[in-house]
């Protein structure tokens, strides 16, 4: 056990799918950043976002929990005040908090002012709720007085970020958590030099777009990828901020994100489906001292919950109760080899982007390192081999041939379902134990 703890720079964006990043091949992205991160990190090549949705994501990043706990299980519901969140659990181990950017976890009001008592253990502070306009966006820090960033925000609040790193002169260590709302669309709102890096006429396209979206899909993704090219800068000025600084060798830096984007595949767009596209997130993990600088590959299933007892078991702080996910840090460290055989995902209530009307539906499921199996309430859906169909385009449920996998990967769901107490029930049952108020399409409105 190291004396010294180890700062954590927590890094992550909104809507960024695993695969668009130059060191997963990605034919269009220019991602030279995160690729030379890549190359001296843990790379969590099956990192799953358990709810691929904004705020379940959140509740489940700060609490540790599952969204069926914490509650969080639909878009602006809130976080509950008297959470053990990933903010205290640093403050009472003895750590300065920051957080900057989107929070989205404090109910339907995406633009109010969000009090101390609200901000789950977090003091530096400079936060809107929610926004989406990246080239007008709001915040506020400890006063309640609105101030907006400077140009494009993913830049102003990296800058911020920047700032706190190279002011900071507490003798404790500090946990710093950034979070941009890019790449999430509108996707044609990244500044010019960055849009005119992609033609959308040159992109290339995945297989598994149908002939009929393929237009609208390179308009998009030329768009998607110059964001993620801006945020690549971002992480490259960070980078070199750690390094001046002189903490690298004593700083977790970590870029992942919220959950992925369907962009057309499958005919599907945004979050919240269950294939790779919506559920896999890019999950880089740079600690020095720890591990050497030497990039590997980290292959068994991480899911959203166990993000928070590994940033806690990596800093050797104690890990509460409350939390439902793993502790990763002993495997990380070698001293010990998990079994984790699954990662669980869910849609407890369809809402928002992913409603009946647009073919949403409850479901629960499992990512595997090779299988994806998801059933809704009717019974199984979807099957995927992903080592020899990595696009998904073949649905082998009820197939005879994979009748025993079929068999054998439900009862892996179902021994999942058991252990987190979940009945699979109609989302309506939830809304009902959690007295949300939703509109007919069973979203909670929300004030801009």
């Amino acid at each position: 056990m190291n004396a010294k703890k180890p700062n954590v720079v927590y890094i992550f964006s909104d809507q960024h799918r695993a695969d668009a990043v130059g060191y997963e091949n990605d034919p269009n992205v220019k991602t030279p950043n995160m690729d030379k991160l890549a190359d001296t990190s843990l790379q969590f090549s099956t990192a799953v976002s358990c709810m691929p949705v904004c705020a379940p994501y959140r509740a489940s990043l700060m609490t540790g929990q599952y969204p069926l706990t914490h509650g969080v299980f639909l878009n602006d519901a809130q976080l509950s005040n008297q959470a053990v969140s990933l903010g205290k659990a640093f403050k009472d181990g003895g750590y300065s908090t920051a957080y900057i950017g989107k929070w989205h976890l404090d109910g339907p009001n995406r633009s109010e002012f969000i009090p101390r008592e609200r901000r789950q253990g977090f003091d530096h502070w400079c936060v809107l709720n929610c926004t989406h306009d990246y080239n007008e966006s709001k915040y506020y820090d400890n006063e309640s007085v609105l101030k907006q960033w400077e140009g494009y925000d993913a830049f102003a609040q990296t800058k911020e970020a920047q700032r706190y790193i190279s002011e900071y002169n507490d003798d404790k260590p500090f946990i710093l958590v950034l979070s941009w709302g890019p790449p999430h669309d509108p996707y044609k709102t990244a500044p010019k030099n960055y849009q005119d890096m992609y033609d959308p006429q040159q992109i290339t396209l995945k297989e598994n777009i149908p002939e009929a979206y393929k237009e609208k899909a390179r308009e998009e993704l030329a768009g998607y990828y110059a964001h993620i090219s801006a945020l690549d800068d971002c992480i490259g000025d960070l980078m070199q901020t750690v390094k001046d600084k002189g903490i690298l060798e004593d700083t977790i830096f970590i870029y992942t994100s919220d959950h992925g984007d369907m962009l057309h595949s499958h005919g599907e767009t945004r979050k919240q489906r269950p294939w790779d596209e919506s559920i896999r997130v890019p999950f880089l993990l740079q600690y020095s001292r720890e591990f050497d600088d030497n990039a590997r590959k980290v292959s068994i299933p991480f899911n959203t919950p166990d993000i928070m007892p590994t940033l806690l078991g990596l800093c050797d702080l104690p890990i509460p109760e409350t939390v439902e996910g793993t502790n990763y840090a002993p495997h990380l460290r070698g001293e010990m080899t998990l079994q984790i055989d699954e990662a669980l995902i869910m849609c407890p209530h369809p809402f928002g982007e992913f409603v009946r009307a647009n073919n949403g539906r409850e479901y629960r499921g499992i990512r595997t390192e090779r299988y994806t199996y998801v059933k809704d309430l009717n019974g199984p859906w979807l099957l995927y081999d992903n080592k020899e169909d990595p696009l998904q385009t073949e649905n082998l449920v009820d197939l005879h041939e994979y009748e025993q996998l079929q068999k054998d990967l439900d009862q892996r769901l179902m021994r999942l379902l058991k252990q987190r107490n979940d009945d699979f029930l109609p989302g309506e049952a939830y809304i009902n134990k959690w007295g949300y108020e939703v509109d007919q399409e069973g979203t909670i409105p929300f004030k801009l």
